[in-house]
């Protein structure tokens, strides 16, 4: 398993927008991956966003971000890419998954997307729907 580290001196979430001020709310779903042992961070980080359902309910026009993470094998399957292009299809965005070496001991892509990408792409959502609507 990877170890935890403290964020570094600066990590994006600490900055903070005139737009990010606004309170939102932020959905975190989980299914069984090893990625879930990053989720005490990322809540953490997403928390610091000033302010700060179940996906067959959820408001199609409000933003849904997901950060696949699985096994390079799974990953590599062509049902996980029909599955990613539907989820696409819906309108959700994809944060992808990156090439490092996996738990299992694979190396290769697979591995969730690094927590501070992540939070940066929650912020950058949360930032446009904030932005006034162009005519």
């Amino acid at each position: 398993m990877e170890p935890f580290s403290p964020p570094e001196p600066g990590f994006p979430a600490e900055k903070s927008s005139p737009v990010l001020q606004k309170k939102s709310r932020v959905l975190v779903g989980v299914t069984g991956s090893v990625a879930a042992l990053k989720l005490p961070l990322l809540v953490t980080e997403l928390l610091k966003i000033p302010g700060t359902c179940v996906i067959r309910a959820w408001d199609l026009s409000k933003p849904l971000l997901f950060c696949p993470a699985m096994n390079t094998a799974m990953w590599e399957h062509p049902i996980t890419a029909q599955q990613v292009e539907q989820l696409k299809g819906f309108g959700y965005t994809e944060i992808p998954c990156v090439v490092k070496k996996l738990v299992c001991g694979d190396e290769g892509r697979g591995a969730m997307a690094e927590v501070w990408t992540i939070v940066e792409s929650v912020k950058r959502i949360l930032e446009e729907r904030d932005l006034p609507r162009q005519s």
